[in-house]
C-alpha cells in the first residue's frame, strides 16, 4: 500500500478540561491525535508542545506500527512531563514516515457532552 499523508503535522488548537461527568475512562475530557500509518515502515512521531506562556514542551516520543492507527490521548502523555489540563496549547507532530493526523476533543464538563473533529494542519 502506498504511504498516504505528510510527514510533518500541526494542531493549532489545544485544551484538555480539568474536569469531566460520566463514567471514566469514556468520559474523560480529553484531546486526542488520531494517527494513521499506512505505510510498511514503523512511524517514530515526534510531539512538541508549544504554550502562550511558557517554552515547549518534548519531545514526547510514540510510535504507530505499520499499517495501523493510534489514537493517542494527549492526558496520557507522561514523558518528559504531563500535559497540562486547563491550560492553552498546540502541537506539531514530526513523523519519520507520512501519516495522517485527525484531531479531536471530547470536553465532557457537562451532561451534555461535546466532541469536536477536525484534520490537522500539513506541511
Amino acid at each position: 500500500m502506498k504511504a498516504y499523508g505528510k510527514k510533518v503535522w500541526v494542531i493549532a488548537e489545544g485544551y484538555i478540561p480539568e474536569y469531566g461527568t460520566g463514567p471514566e475512562p469514556e468520559f474523560t475530557s480529553h484531546e486526542t491525535a488520531c494517527i494513521l500509518n499506512t505505510s510498511e515502515e514503523k512511524a517514530e512521531v515526534e510531539i512538541t508542545i508549544f504554550f502562550s506562556d511558557r517554552d515547549p514542551a518534548g519531545p514526547y516520543k510514540v510510535t504507530v506500527e505499520p499499517k495501523r492507527t493510534k489514537h493517542l490521548r494527549f492526558n496520557e502523555l507522561k514523558d518528559p512531563e504531563p500535559v497540562p489540563k486547563g491550560t492553552d496549547y498546540s502541537s506539531v507532530l514530526e513523523s519519520s514516515v507520512p501519516i495522517i493526523v485527525q484531531h479531536t476533543r471530547l470536553d465532557s464538563r457537562q451532561a451534555e457532552n461535546a466532541l469536536l473533529s477536525t484534520i490537522a494542519y500539513s506541511e
